[in-house]
């Protein structure tokens, strides 16, 4: 198979993880006798100081011609003051727009080697194997009116939470899909006790389940009590799925259930190309100086290679290398290690 690429490294350690996330593909091909075909676009601060827009219309192009995206990160403060349309994360929202990608698929799995890492007891981590399924198009996040206006006398901030029967609809397929290949279980989160936006998404759920799911247990929780059980008893989760808000505050939490926010994947998903990144920002103090985490990324190739080109086999195999990696010791300074970020790629192609 022929593996089509869009590489976006983007900001501050994005090159640098990214770089052994292409390693950890070309050794993938020469292992399983694929071709790999890969072209660099730019996004973020990158493409500002480049060409004034944070995703220039070469970069568009090229995304819509790829199988698959791999991101690295978006996000320098060099650019916090700059209006919203001109600041790097701009371009990661408009990406996944033009990539109509709905569903971000964010696992979150503790490794043995990893249980003393945790801020939680081991005993508490322990176990843990979950997928927060996050709606990633809709929402406070695009919904409009937005704005900061003045009305009657007083500067007034706006955002808008909207979400259609539809939209919840297509993201509780994707979750209970997820789930039918896991434990059959899915839990529904959202805050029905105060919003109306809550009231449809819950109801809707339900329905859904009960039409097309029969064979998959699904339980609902409000956002607040999910928070708290996530670090109280994570192990009871198998997959979440929730709006765009909720999910993108309840899938960095899972990050303390693995050690580092470096060991964490993601995968995007819509109607075509996915869109595969670390969940980790660009960490601007440690750019440059090799001692990234590229975990995350080599995590989220492997979630590539399942969910765009339908190589399981292949993705076992790279999240084998990894479990081996990490159980070998071969690890970054977020995981009390000392290797660098080559050598933690290194030991994954030596696994491999």
């Amino acid at each position: 198979m022929n593996l089509n690429i869009a590489l976006l490294p983007g900001d501050g350690i994005g090159p640098e993880v990214t770089a052994q996330g292409v390693a950890i593909l070309e050794a993938v091909c020469r292992k399983f006798s694929h071709s790999l075909e890969v072209k660099s676009g730019l996004i973020g601060g990158v493409a500002i100081r480049s060409t004034g827009d944070p995703l220039p219309a070469d970069t568009v192009t090229l995304i819509k011609s790829a199988a698959a995206v791999l991101l690295g990160a978006c996000g320098h403060p060099e650019f916090d003051s700059h209006p919203p349309e001109k600041r790097p994360e701009k371009g990661l929202l408009r990406l996944r727009q033009e990539l109509r990608v709905f569903a971000n698929l964010r696992p979150a799995f503790c490794y043995p080697a990893l249980e003393s890492l945790s801020p939680l007891r081991a005993e508490v981590v322990r176990g843990t194997d979950l997928v927060t399924v996050r709606e990633l198009t809709g929402g406070m996040y695009y919904g409009t009116p937005r704005g900061i206006q003045e009305r009657d006398g007083e500067v007034t901030a706006i955002n808008t939470m909207v979400y259609t029967k539809k939209e919840i609809e297509r993201i509780a397929r994707v979750a209970f899909g997820l789930a039918r290949g896991r434990k059959n279980h899915v839990m529904s989160v959202d805050k029905s006790n105060v919003l109306e936006n809550s009231q449809l998404w819950r109801k809707t759920v339900t329905e859904l389940a009960a039409r097309e799911f029969p064979d998959v247990r699904l339980e609902h929780m409000l956002v607040d009590t999910c928070a708290m059980q996530l670090v109280q008893n994570p192990r009871r989760f198998d997959v979440l799925v929730t709006e765009n808000l909720f999910g993108d505050i309840l899938s960095d939490e899972t990050a303390v259930l693995t050690g580092s926010i470096g060991m964490l994947p993601s995968a995007s998903l819509g109607e075509h190309t996915g869109l595969y990144e670390p969940v980790h920002g660009s960490a601007p103090d440690i750019a440059g100086k090799g001692i990234a985490n590229p975990l995350g990324t080599i995590l989220s190739v492997a979630m590539m290679l399942r969910h765009s080109f339908g190589l399981e086999k292949e993705a076992k195999a790279v999240e084998d290398a990894v479990g081996k990696t990490v159980e070998s010791g071969k690890l970054t300074r977020d995981l009390n290690g000392t290797a660098t970020t080559e050598e933690v790629g290194n030991a994954v192609i030596h696994a491999l």
